[in-house]
């Protein structure tokens, strides 16, 4: 399986014009046709090609484009299974991947886009979505697993007005071990996302008076939802350590009536500055209204997104907007799946709802959702270097979050695998405490230029919580 991959293929067009292809050609041959149309002469999408609603009262929006169904009288062994969307016009969109009905197909092939940008005119050359993603989301055996549909990873694209598609069956030079089947899975469609605006932000409330001699925060609470603020700001690790001294005087005031220093200090890093749901402009429509929650944190996945490389750092809520909504509406998600994000300046952002010092269930690693959290950096870091900042922020933030449940990243922990394509579900496994994805499934993720950065992230985490 891999995840990583998202390849630019040399096949760019010049800017502004379509080279019109009357078969699509295979992966990595360059298009030969000469002929050309102007780019207005592009057909629009045709009525009734949205099975999802064109819109809605959330900001963005999700377009459904489905592909051709397979020939009625195709059989077994007749050669790749080939569909096709040819280039047309569309409302504009930001982000975008591959759906089909049933989760436990799988997509064994290639499937290739280019797309048109808004700014420039000019098409893109063929990129490549990544198609063995099941192992991104939630375990089969919960309603959340049951319920998804089978989907690529989603690509960032930047806004783009036109689109064309090419998908080949076995066609996948990527895949490990011997392709199954030559078919293509029933219900396919291209899902098309903008990402919509982030709502204007509120003036932050003013800090709640506290009883004299009180506390005037406690860091490490989670604030009301009416009041959550769009940063959660950053901490020092004295900082750190008071909040959650005081938390605990709250929750156990006969222990905390002892006063402070009469507890043995955890190993705890100090809190990074954390984008919130409400900072990266997170519709809290989408996802289901009740929180899921796991046992005691005990592991961090690291994942990246797979989503390309292709984003500035301002963007970098937007993609993440792209990615909730495709999680919801196209994966049939409960929300968002990774626990966190971290974008490739080192900002990290809140996932999943539910409370970013909680042990929130993630949808984000196939067998090992429960008790652990998951990291996705934002990108695809298989060929490319991840920049130290998204290293650091993976350090800082795992630091502080293992912390709280007193896990040591540079230990290991056992694990029950909830079934993977690793180990049987009910296997007691050995983890590193701070894993990659592929640790625990046999997967290219989370890159293998990030994946050899987890050693020093290791260590970094464990010097930031005082080890």
């Amino acid at each position: 399986m891999t995840c990583a991959a998202v390849l630019a293929l040399p096949a760019a067009l010049p800017s502004g014009a379509l080279a019109a292809t009357a078969a699509h050609p295979r992966a990595g041959a360059a298009d030969t046709s000469t002929g050309a149309r102007a780019a207005d002469a592009l057909p629009a999408a045709p009525p009734g090609a949205h099975p999802l609603p064109a819109a809605d009262d959330t900001p963005g929006h999700t377009r459904s484009l489905p592909l051709p169904d397979a020939p009625a009288d195709r059989s077994p062994g007749q050669g790749p299974d080939e569909r096709a969307l040819s280039p047309r016009e569309v409302e504009p969109f930001s982000l975008l991947g591959v759906v089909w009905d049933d989760p436990d197909a799988l997509l064994e092939g290639r499937v290739q886009v280019r797309t048109r940008s808004t700014g420039t005119g000019a098409w893109s050359g063929w990129q490549e979505l990544e198609t063995h993603h099941d192992d991104h989301g939630a375990d089969r055996s919960t309603p959340e697993g049951a319920a998804g549909r089978g989907a690529t990873a989603p690509l960032w694209v930047g806004r783009s007005d036109a689109v064309e598609l090419r998908l080949t069956s076995g066609d996948d030079h990527r895949h490990q071990g011997e392709r199954t089947t030559d078919r293509l899975p029933e219900g396919l469609r291209l899902d098309l996302v903008d990402p919509g605006e982030a709502p204007a932000l509120e003036d932050e409330p003013a800090p709640r008076p506290t009883r004299a001699g009180a506390p005037a925060a406690t860091p490490a609470a989670l604030p009301a939802p009416e009041a959550e603020p769009a940063v959660l700001p950053e901490l020092s690790r004295e900082e750190t350590l008071a909040g959650l001294e005081a938390a605990r005087a709250v929750e156990e005031p006969e222990a905390g009536a002892a006063g402070p220093g009469t507890r043995a200090q955890p190993f705890v890093g100090p809190r990074p500055k954390i984008v919130t749901r409400k900072g990266w402009g997170a519709d809290e429509k989408l996802r289901e209204k009740n929180f899921a929650y796991t046992g005691k944190v005990k592991a961090a996945f690291v994942h990246h997104s797979a989503t390309g490389n292709n984003y500035t750092c301002a963007e970098a809520p937007s993609v993440i907007r792209g990615i909730y909504r495709y999680h919801t509406k196209s994966s049939g998600w409960r929300d968002i799946g990774y626990n966190f994000m971290v974008d490739k300046c080192g900002t990290v952002y809140e996932g999943r709802a539910g409370g970013v010092d909680k042990a929130v269930l993630g949808a984000h690693t196939l067998g090992f959702n429960s008790n652990s959290t998951g990291i996705a950096v934002l990108g695809s870091y298989s060929s490319v270097k991840p920049p130290k900042a998204a290293v650091d922020a993976v350090a800082k933030l795992t630091a502080w979050k293992l912390g709280l449940s007193g896990a040591n990243p540079k230990g290991k922990v056992t694990l029950t695998s909830g079934g993977s394509n690793l180990y049987a579900k009910g296997k007691k496994v050995s983890l590193h405490v701070i894993s990659g994805h592929r640790d625990g499934y046999a997967t290219e993720c989370p890159g293998t230029r990030l994946y050899g950065q987890l050693g020093s992230a290791r260590s970094a985490s464990a010097r930031l919580q005082g080890r």
